[in-house]
């Protein structure tokens, strides 16, 4: 019997890695190269400049017939991963389009440089630029996706100039986990989950588009595992944990048994969560709890119709104005808002007017004139948020006509961003209001009634002046990222004092707590938008302060809703009761990562809700 010759396994590795999608993934390894594309930069004659142009342009026109081809392929894949995938590759489109990015290219080329060599200067270029700027943690996965798409578009025109070969998965069997150096987004679009187990790469984060696309195929995924294609070998079984993040080479046959039981333990955990995004979010006792989602890019939508939430309560806005040149117009913006609106189905969808901070490059604005190209040396308590609006009314002006126009397709609110004072306030409803009158005298169709315009409390001062914005905002949106980066002088991207960024320590809490509180008494609606939003283990405490609503990364509703269903009021407000009364973290950490609000008792799964 003929044998085939694989190395020697040096016996059982457990690798770490970046958690990306949750499940276990048991198989044989398959690598699937991909041949690099190599070049050389240099220089060409003035004489070339047309024939180096139309090398380009072929490459162009192939690249785009490659996407185009790529986009059909999409039918044969679920239709929620259809609807995640398609966006990015529409985006791809548009860059080998009419972009900056060809632009570029071609004024290089102009100036003597090889196509080859254009390309990857100029991509190079913009990545750098983006990845360059000092941003808010909660915008940096934005901006890093931004990079990374002109990079793919880069890669993908370079190799059409250089007729180097694409990675190809026609080889792959059935039931294998595919362990590489680096997925690209282009080549996980074209993973087929029926027929791969699981992914594995040396490199990659959670937040990039890669990540993103495995997240909704439902492949157990591990990235970033470093000198992970030197230790899995081909053909060997390896286990991937796309929960726990690690990647197990040559298991043992105990670690396989232990790993088959945590196939059928998480497939069981689906069906349970499954059903929890179905089902009312309700305590023990009858208290119901508004769970919304975050959406940064609409790319996100489908996650959002999949979570079982009631609606976005924080629609960041940046997007729009980011990777172009110009400024959006007041019937883009429109556009875009009314299809976010119209795609939740009548669930209401909150929008956060411009956050722009000098730590947020966003080059429409500097061509404009609106900011500098050199920002403020310290550009936490710059002109950001509210402040440049109030002072560049016309942009503010143009946002909201563009939302109160959307509005007739669905309930909306609007959201203030970065707001210190009672004037800031009184101001910005001011200019809401003319606005307002301008578009009905223009003869624009709006809600008979103005969406309710609210505040952002993510500063110490806002949460301790919350008795007067209370009196003048229509809600609270409580942000306790920025709300303990404020209160503790931490920059958690800041790697020295990033262990002092906590948003458990006593003065944060009774920040949140004065802030609810102050909104409470007016009967005026409060959440809370922030990472402790999504955190199961803080629910108890947060229902305890008085919150009802929470808005948070869509994949952790279904989590923060068992918890909600597995608790009661009663029992929360003496929790919180307790916890206010502690002054040391440690101690409040320990409480809340304890047995919280309940003793804890295994969960039953809910029972399907009667059709």
């Amino acid at each position: 019997m003929n044998r085939i010759n694989r190395p020697k396994s040096e016996g059982e590795r457990v690798l770490i890695g970046i958690p990306i999608s949750a499940g276990i993934a048991i198989g044989p390894v398959f690598g699937a190269a991909e041949p690099p594309a190599v070049i050389t930069r240099h220089a060409i004659a003035a004489e070339d400049v047309t024939a180096e142009t139309a090398r380009l342009d072929a490459a162009v026109a192939q690249s785009r017939n490659q996407l185009t081809k790529l986009r059909a392929r999409l039918a044969v894949l679920p239709e929620d991963s259809q609807a995640e995938i398609a966006p990015l590759l529409d985006a791809y489109l548009q860059m080998i389009g009419p972009s900056r990015l060809l632009r570029g290219v071609r004024a290089r080329v102009a100036r003597l440089r090889s196509a080859e060599t254009a390309v990857e200067e100029e991509t190079d270029a913009l990545a750098a630029a983006f990845l360059a700027m000092p941003v808010d943690p909660e915008d940096r996965s934005g901006q890093e996706r931004r990079a990374e798409e002109v990079r793919e578009i880069g890669r993908r025109l370079v190799r059409n100039l250089t007729r180097s070969p694409f990675r190809s998965f026609s080889a792959l069997p059935d039931g294998a986990v595919l362990v590489c150096e680096g997925l690209r987004p282009a080549d996980a679009a074209l993973l087929d989950p029926s027929r791969v187990a699981g992914v594995a790469t040396d490199e990659g984060g959670a937040d990039g588009h890669t990540a993103i696309l495995l997240r909704a195929l439902g492949l157990p995924a591990v990235l970033g595992v470093a000198g992970l294609s030197q230790a899995a070998l081909p053909g060997h079984a390896v286990i991937i944990d796309g929960s726990a993040g690690t990647v197990t080479t040559d298991p043992t046959p105990a670690s396989l048994a232990a790993a088959r039981k945590k196939v059928t333990a998480f497939a069981r955990e689906l069906q349970r969560l499954a059903k929890f995004r179905r089902l009312a979010s309700v305590t023990t006792d009858g208290e119901a709890v508004e769970l919304q989602a975050n959406l940064e890019i609409p790319a996100e939508l489908p996650l959002i119709a999949q979570s079982g939430c009631t609606g976005i309560g924080l629609l960041r806005t940046e997007f729009l104005f980011m990777n172009r040149e110009t400024l959006p117009s007041e019937a883009d913006q429109t556009e875009t808002y009314r299809a976010v609106i119209e795609a939740m189905g009548g669930d209401p969808v909150t929008i956060r007017v411009l956050d722009w901070g000098a730590e947020k490059e966003i080059e429409a604005l500097v061509t404009a004139g609106i900011v500098p190209e050199v920002g403020d040396q310290n550009p936490a308590l710059g002109l950001r948020g509210i402040r440049l609006l109030l002072r560049e009314t016309a942009l503010f002006e143009v946002q909201l006509a563009a939302i109160l126009r959307a509005a007739v397709a669905g309930p909306v609110r609007i959201l203030l961003p970065m707001v210190t004072s009672l004037s800031e306030v009184k101001q910005a409803r001011e200019i809401y209001e003319r606005v307002a009158r301008r578009l009905r005298r223009r003869g624009e169709k709006l809600p008979d009634t103005l969406p309710p315009m609210g505040i952002m409390i993510e500063t110490p001062g806002a949460a301790l002046s919350a008795d007067a914005l209370a009196l003048e905002a229509d809600f609270f949106a409580i942000g306790t990222n920025d709300l303990s980066m404020y209160t503790l002088a931490v920059d958690r991207g800041e790697s020295d004092v990033a262990h002092l960024y906590d948003p458990l320590h006593p003065a944060v809490l009774r920040l949140v707590q004065f802030a609810t509180e102050a909104a409470l008494r007016l009967r005026m609606p409060v959440s809370v938008c922030g990472e402790m939003a999504g955190n199961p283990k803080l629910t108890s405490l947060l229902l305890g302060m008085g919150l009802r609503s929470f808005s948070m990364n869509a994949s952790a509703v279904p989590r923060v809703k068992q918890a909600v269903r597995s608790l009661s009021e009663a029992d929360c407000t003496r929790f919180a009761r307790r916890v206010m009364e502690q002054t040391d973290p440690a101690r409040i950490r320990e409480m809340i990562l304890g047995d919280g609000a309940r003793a804890e008792k295994p969960v039953k799964a809910p029972r399907s809700p009667s059709p």
